[in-house]
């Protein structure tokens, strides 16, 4: 009976796909056609000049009001396209949602408009006969509170970037696009930006500043802050190239900059021009806004930067160490990701997709020459720089996502992730290849300087490499095997094998090569170094990550826990707050000591704990003590690291 089951069975099923493959097509639903194709980007000029005005007055409301005029050739359809992957963001994340109000109009007749039903960053216009322009008026909806983006305008600040406040026509190169721009900021707003001006002129109650026409992809790639409290300060030349230091602040004695803090950012430039040896902008402004009212940034220009700092960046700068490296890692963007940029991520305009495979180049050796730069020129001092990349060392030591998810795939976490939270960072990992690629290039560093007996470095591949054409700032590209071929005319070594096998390597652990060459180890201590407790304050956390696992913020709240470290393990997890610690209601120099006392034979620890309005105790069994990182040197060792960190002549 068994048996005449299964064949009963079996030929139930043949019946029934002939059924269905019998089944006229037609009554099956079918994929519904493409869209039509927008035209793809040519290298040929755009017929005229885009006007493109902008009114930044509206900090009520943090609204940008735009007019712009496009040129047009003859009667048809035309794409604009709302710029969408900007290099420096690596992902398809301009802010589409916030463009609103759009009015397209010719000879003063208003036009329909249809975005485009896959790509809904295009427009489609038809120009009417007779027409030489469209005429566009829209607003930029900037963030008014954190939670729906970055803030860009307060009472006394703003930052423009003029990618989101555009359109551009479809199928040409952003580079042969020119766009003469202006801008109206707030009056008694001062304003400084890599652009060249032409004019201001009075227009009421503000001024309308009048910029050199351009290509669209500089302009995208020239930002511009003002603020009602402003300083700039020159910090000299690479070269022969003027560098300048613009400060927008929330008060005005913020901009209290003593002459050596000045020094330091001077010096800044000097090493940087020594370590390349040339200088790819005819001048750079670091645009530094000071604040703690409009969103934070570090991103990239080739002739500037935009980096937000604490409000006593100058003025409480002990307390602000974890930032001192922002301004040396976006400096050397301009060498490492703007003049020479990864071949996959160089587009041809702003709607085309970026790859961004090589990111552990363009991003984890800026990451390295960030926390160099820093040293050598005294941003930070020789000893918060070894903490800084102990704390480093650390986080990726104890990366258990490494098991499973090498570090070249971190590459697509802009795209994956787009920098939102994440529950299990340390399992899921996320843009990894910033600072784990920062300990591959420590790790290439100091064996370069083995091999060859300590005559050369990584300096030297940055001077061949990233040094080349001095004056020009024409984008050169690179492929992995112009690294690797780069790095072996430095010294001769097996150098594919080398990054293949930290790039696609596993763990547990992370590879720490580079900190033994270099003379030190990573260990751990009962107390935290000064840079790791810099990093605890200007976070409003404390990092128990080494020891009991969590992340826990000032009330309790955890916010990451390490996983399968002594509090996962106990059930604990992102998002759930800690009630009290041993009976007492929590208090967080309470967790530390029964930590302390949990250690070797001691009690373990209890905690009530409140998770979706639920309560329940948790008891964990750690008993190793409190863990903070720290590097220790290694006895009968050269100290390479030194003189990595020393300033160049």
């Amino acid at each position: 009976m068994k048996r005449r089951a299964q064949i009963s069975a079996g030929a139930h099923a043949a019946a029934t796909i002939a059924i269905l493959l019998a089944t006229p097509a037609a009554a099956q639903p079918q994929p519904a056609p493409p869209t039509p194709a927008i035209a793809a980007p040519r290298d040929v000029p755009y017929p005229g000049v885009i006007d493109l005005a902008v009114d930044a007055t509206d900090l009520e409301h943090g609204i940008f009001a735009v007019r712009e005029r496009i040129p047009v050739r003859g009667p048809g359809p035309i794409t604009l396209f709302y710029p969408k992957w900007i290099p420096g963001s690596h992902s398809p994340s301009e802010p589409i949602d916030k463009l609103a109000g759009l009015v397209v109009t010719a000879g003063g007749r208003p036009l329909p408009w249809r975005r485009d039903d896959v790509d809904v960053w295009a427009f489609h216009v038809d120009a009417p006969a007779g027409a030489a322009a469209l005429d566009l008026s829209f607003q930029f909806l900037s963030s008014v509170t954190g939670r729906e983006g970055r803030v860009m305008m307060t009472p006394d600040m703003l930052s423009l970037q003029w990618e989101k406040v555009a359109l551009y026509p479809a199928g040409y190169f952003a580079r042969r696009i020119t766009v003469a721009p202006s801008v109206t900021p707030p009056a008694g707003f001062t304003l400084a930006t890599a652009l060249e001006t032409v004019e201001t002129t009075p227009g009421g109650a503000a001024e309308t500043t009048r910029f050199k026409p351009t290509t669209f992809n500089t302009l995208a790639d020239s930002p511009l802050i003002a603020g009602r409290y402003f300083k700039s300060f020159d910090l000299g030349a690479a070269g022969s190239a003027k560098v300048r230091l613009d400060v927008v602040a929330d008060r005005p004695g913020q901009l209290a900059a003593s002459p050596e803090e000045i020094a330091f950012h001077a010096e800044l430039v000097r090493q940087a021009y020594a370590l390349f040896g040339s200088r790819h902008y005819d001048h750079y402004d670091f645009l530094l806004s000071l604040s703690d009212r409009m969103g934070g940034i570090g991103l990239e220009h080739h002739q500037s930067s935009e980096d937000g700092a604490a409000p006593g960046y100058f003025t409480d700068w002990k307390a602000t160490l974890p930032g001192r490296d922002l301004l040396p890692h976006e400096f050397t963007h301009s060498w490492n990701g703007k003049f020479r940029r990864p071949a996959d991520l160089w587009t041809a305009n702003f709607n085309t997709p970026m790859r961004d495979s090589l990111l552990w180049v363009y991003e984890g050796q800026t990451q390295y020459w960030g926390y160099v730069l820093a040293a050598r020129s005294g941003l930070m001092s020789r000893q918060e720089t070894l903490d800084a990349i102990a704390a480093a060392a650390a986080a990726f030591d104890h990366r258990v996502g490494r098991v499973w998810r090498p570090l070249e795939d971190t590459t697509d976490d802009p795209i994956i992730d787009r920098r939102r939270p994440l529950s299990w960072r340390s399992w899921q990992r996320s843009e990894d290849y910033y600072s784990e690629g920062e300990l591959v290039w420590l790790d290439a560093d100091t064996l370069i300087r083995q091999l060859s007996g300590g005559r050369r470095s990584l300096d030297d591949f940055a001077r061949a490499f990233f040094g080349i054409d001095d004056g020009s700032s024409a984008t050169h590209t690179y492929n992995f095997d112009d690294v690797v071929k780069a790095l072996d005319a430095v010294q001769p070594y097996g150098w594919a094998a080398f990054l293949h096998a930290r790039l696609e390597g596993h763990g547990p652990g992370a590879s720490l090569d580079g900190l033994a060459r270099g003379g030190y180890r990573l260990v751990y201590a009962d107390t935290p170094t000064d840079y790791f407790k810099s990093l605890e304050t200007d976070g409003k956390v404390s990092v128990l990550t080494y020891s009991l696992g969590p992340i826990v913020g000032k009330d309790g709240d955890i916010v990451d826990v390490a996983w399968d470290g002594p509090a996962f393990k106990a059930g604990l997890a992102t998002g759930a707050k800690i009630v009290a610690v041993d009976g007492l209601a929590y208090d967080l120099d309470d967790l530390k000591e029964s930590i302390k006392a949990a250690k070797g034979a001691g009690p373990p620890i209890d905690l009530l704990v409140e998770s979706n309005d639920l309560f329940r105790t948790v008891r964990i069994d750690y008993h190793d003590g409190p863990r903070y990182p720290r590097l220790e040197r290694l006895p009968a060792t050269s100290a390479l690291l030194d003189d990595i960190l020393a300033p160049r002549k």
